[in-house]
């Protein structure tokens, strides 16, 4: 099995190739070689140097190449990685003060930040999705680019079934209310909806038995977890339901945007300045590449969410599991490994919604429950949302279409659109102010 990731000088890259590795011991379809392409040689070349002192001593681990071109990147490859970061961590930090100078949330895949994000994001995706037609037909493409719903919307247009998109939220959700609840993940069923980064857990069960509602009654509980800190029992209980913690940003929209504002830096600035250094440090210093990757790791996992969290009164550190890596990997390699070995496995992922939830048009993507084969991913049935988490799918879902159809296409109108029917932009004048900022949009 060949493993193709784009955007092979990502920081996440080492998490993947450490769990091929781990997986190695269990007897899973081997990957033999991992090809990395990035458009910046500096990153590739201290993220191959990482991978290099992560297999030292590991016998029969798999060979790593850096490719010089898209194209040779693709060729022969049975899955292909999506990891691209168009406009790189400068691209983020723009995102991110543009519309909090308007007064607007501003957050890499919520809200405007997520718009001006994937109007950038999505041409590159189109190219790499045509790319793959012409070069690798048949690879599965697994999309992790951010805002990775409407991104991997519109490569479906090009790629069909062939492109799933994944994300780690939901499966670090049902990880931690399974163990808040008492019982092992690994045994529990569950049922999940909704959009990336806008989803809800309705459902956890083990031996056949329903657990949600004593979860949602322990105060206890809901206090031990991320997700039930920054929501509190009482709004929890309302909804009768736990909800991704992206949902933060609409239940508590006031809260976390007066903590971007408050805060010395955003997200993006603080990874902006963080990666920089470490790249440009560990270019220098080469030998020392996997332990400056290991400690800035820790730092970035120990960070994320931080102003979340702050905007609900939590100081309290990330839950230790969650500092061991984004999950994101563990998720990409269960997929593959379910497709390579025809192994029925149960993931939540993005894909078309066939179904899924009636009152969206059938081809666009949802987030949520699928049973994973050889012929791909296949949602399975699911409780139904309720009406007010249904209502705001369809508006956000409007904005990721006008946002696809905006970049497909070059269309001012459909990009204004996108950014000022979001529910968290709360002025046209201030949407059309926000895409002038970024650089505006021809008319089409």
């Amino acid at each position: 099995m060949r493993l193709t990731i784009i955007g092979g000088g990502g920081f996440r890259v080492p998490l993947v190739y450490r769990a091929l590795l781990t997986q190695r011991a269990t007897g899973a379809a081997r990957c033999a070689e991992v090809t990395l392409f990035d458009t910046d040689p500096l990153r590739v070349g201290v993220v191959a140097a990482v991978l290099a002192q992560q297999a030292k001593d590991v016998p029969d681990a798999p060979a790593v190449r850096v490719a010089q071109n898209l194209d040779d990147a693709l060729r022969g490859a049975d899955f292909v990685f999506s990891a691209l970061r168009a406009g790189g961590t400068a691209g983020r930090v723009a995102d991110e003060r543009g519309p909090l100078a308007e007064g607007v949330l501003g957050q890499e895949t919520v809200g405007a930040g997520g718009v001006l994000y994937g109007l950038r994001t999505i041409p590159a995706a189109l190219r790499l999705a045509d790319r793959v037609l012409a070069v690798a037909p048949e690879a599965w493409v697994i999309n992790f680019t951010n805002p990775a719903g409407m991104v991997t919307e519109a490569m479906t247009t090009r790629l069909g079934h062939r492109v799933i998109g994944i994300c780690d939220s939901p499966v670090g959700l049902v990880r931690r209310a399974a163990r808040a609840a008492g019982v092992d993940p690994a045994e529990v069923g569950y049922s999940y909806v909704g959009l990336n980064h806008l989803g809800w857990l309705l459902s956890l069960t083990h031996g056949g038995r329903e657990l949600l509602p004593g979860l949602l009654a322990d105060d206890a509980a809901l206090a031990s977890f991320e997700e039930g800190r920054l929501f509190g029992a009482d709004w929890l209980r309302a909804l009768g339901s736990l909800p991704n913690e992206y949902l933060q940003y609409y239940y508590f929209a006031r809260e976390t945007r007066a903590a971007a504002e408050a805060a010395e830096r955003t997200r993006g600035e603080f990874l902006h300045a963080q990666q920089g250094a470490f790249f440009a440090g560990t270019a220098r210093d080469p030998a020392r590449a996997l332990e400056r990757w290991e400690g800035t790791r820790r730092e970035r996992e120990e960070t994320y969410g931080a102003e979340a969290r702050a905007a609900g009164g939590d100081d309290r550190p990330r839950d230790a599991e969650d500092l061991e890596g984004g999950g994101y990997e563990r998720v990409a390699l269960a997929l593959m490994r379910a497709i390579a070995e025809d192994r029925r496995t149960r993931l939540i992922l993005n894909v078309r919604n066939g179904g899924t939830v009636p009152a969206l048009p059938g081809h666009v993507i949802v987030e949520t429950v699928c049973e994973v084969d050889a012929q791909g991913a296949h949602p399975v049935p699911t409780l139904t949302p309720g009406l007010a988490e249904t209502g705001l799918m369809l508006q956000v879902k409007a904005v990721e279409r006008a946002t696809v159809q905006a970049a497909a296409t070059g269309s001012r109108a459909a990009a204004l659109r996108a950014l000022a029917l979001h529910p968290l932009v709360d002025s046209v004048a201030a949407a059309a102010r926000i895409l002038d900022r970024a650089g505006g949009f021809p008319a089409a």
